[in-house]
């Protein structure tokens, strides 16, 4: 009897572990395959026990699933496992037109969040169209609450039929109640940029959300129109841009750098390189144009992939022909998602989404690190209305009952104007927006900053580097502050 007991004490403290990547294949994959017989084996028991001593299995299948995509989540956050349904629904996505309400999501979402955060709207989508704002978070679709719900399940549930209507309930900052809404599904349209001058300063701006063939014409009508007359700078915005398609970035890549640039390539486990991507057109930017690019935490995937290439051509130029395109990057730290994964059909009308290997712009890893701007500018929100109201009634000294009022001031209080209604069209209101983002008008301070320095003394800004060093000085934004006491 003891010595039954000892060996199975031992069969429960002995363990294989699988080695390190820098030993060889052969030992790995040795070790890799005993642990999974030995951990299927205990599963295909838990399942036996389940069967013969579980109260009642409602649902195996959906166990089972769930069972899948916990070891594929466990091994990085981007690997899951695609049951019929949704699977299903990422291939008509991809194939064609597909029938959503128009919404970016957070993609920093982990599996346990209780919602689904909006980063932005589709300009003219179904969202947009309804009344659905940026950092609404949606906790309900069709009466089912987001909790345990994974991210594509979730973004399965938002599409359907077109002109089918899904129902959602999100939470919204500063509204006491749960918001309904219910949007009728359509084709998801790819107007992905918006583009402007800003004519008080020669600047021109685009905002680019998702990487799509579109895009890329967008862009380069954008490029063209601004040959028309002299500016100092054009900014690429990119934030909350999650991605999209790798050869989008790769032709606006082309619209600035040399043909023939190395744009990114994907390097697997061992660290070979398995695909690389470069430019094959000529540019046809302005390349003394600065570019200035505006980066935040939502900023992902190939916007970094472009973000990254630009600025690390821009460098390399400098030092190796004397040329000096200067390309910045302001805002805040960006999402650092520098891997690839890979959608593998499995048995029952199933798949496994994998990380496979990695990108690495113009060889630069950005995997877990982002891109670091060169000028750190946090986001400031516009007060809420609960502020707005406090500030007006009660932070002025000529809110206080009796105050002494000075000059011509009549007793009766002035009707107030009528509320204006807020503009209709999304290009109307993102110009409204641009009015208060203070990030923008940071990196116009800087635009105007660096051609001062262009006309006066060029040679301090030479390259980017001298013109980061040289702007910093110049410019305090973010900087912090070595502050010295002075005894008295």
């Amino acid at each position: 009897m003891k010595k039954s007991i000892l060996i199975i004490l031992l069969a429960f403290t002995t363990q294989t572990t699988i080695p390190a990547n820098n030993t060889s294949d052969s030992s790995y994959a040795d070790a890799f395959d005993q642990l999974a017989y030995n951990w299927s084996r205990t599963f295909a028991e838990v399942i036996q026990l389940a069967k013969k001593k579980h109260y009642k299995v409602a649902d195996l299948e959906q166990s089972m699933v769930k069972a899948i995509d916990a070891f594929l989540t466990n091994l990085d956050p981007h690997s899951s496992f695609l049951d019929p349904k949704t699977y299903k629904s990422m291939l008509e996505s991809t194939s064609g037109q597909f029938y959503g309400i128009g919404i970016v999501i957070d993609n920093t979402r982990k599996p346990k969040d209780k919602y689904l955060t909006i980063v932005d709207t589709i300009p003219g989508g179904p969202s947009d169209k309804v009344g659905i704002k940026a950092l609404d978070k949606i906790i309900e679709i069709e009466g089912a609450s987001l909790e345990g719900m994974s991210t594509e399940e979730a973004t399965t549930k938002l599409k359907g039929p077109k002109n089918s209507t899904v129902h959602i309930k999100v939470l919204r900052e500063n509204h006491p109640d749960l918001i309904s809404f219910d949007i009728e599904r359509d084709v998801v349209k790819e107007q992905n940029s918006m583009s402007f001058l800003i004519k008080d300063y020669d600047i021109y701006y685009i905002s680019l959300n998702m990487f799509t063939e579109n895009a890329v014409q967008q862009i380069e009508n954008l490029l063209k129109k601004s040959t028309e007359k002299p500016h100092k700078g054009l900014i690429l915005d990119l934030r909350n841009n999650s991605g999209g398609l790798l050869q989008s970035a790769i032709a606006i890549a082309g619209l600035f750098l040399e043909k023939g640039s190395l744009v990114v390539v994907t390097k697997d486990k061992t660290g070979k390189v398995t695909e690389q991507y470069v430019t094959r057109r000529d540019p046809i930017a302005n390349a003394k144009m600065p570019i200035f690019i505006l980066t935040n935490n939502y900023t992902a995937s190939a916007a970094e992939i472009l973000a990254s290439a630009l600025k690390s051509h821009a460098q390399e130029q400098a030092k190796k022909t004397g040329k000096k395109p200067l390309v910045f990057v302001v805002g805040t730290q960006s999402f650092g998602k520098g891997s690839v994964q890979e959608v593998i059909p499995v048995g029952n009308n199933c798949a496994a989404k994998i990380t496979t290997t990695l990108y690495f712009p113009n060889n630069r890893n950005i995997q877990g690190e982002g891109i670091a701007p060169d000028f750190v500018v946090e986001r400031c929100m516009p007060p809420t209305e609960q502020m707005q109201w406090f500030t007006k009634h009660y932070g002025r000294e000529s809110a206080l009952n009796n105050s002494i009022k000075t000059g011509d001031h009549k007793d009766e209080k002035k009707a107030e104007a009528p509320a204006k209604k807020g503009p209709t069209r999304w290009t109307e209101r993102a110009k409204e927006m641009l009015k208060t983002d203070n990030q923008l008008r940071e990196t116009i301070s800087l635009i105007n900053l660096l051609h001062t320095f262009l006309t006066l003394c060029p040679e301090k800004v030479c390259d980017t580097d001298k013109a980061v060093e040289q702007l910093r000085n110049s410019h305090i934004g973010n900087n912090s502050l070595d502050i010295e006491e002075i005894k008295l």
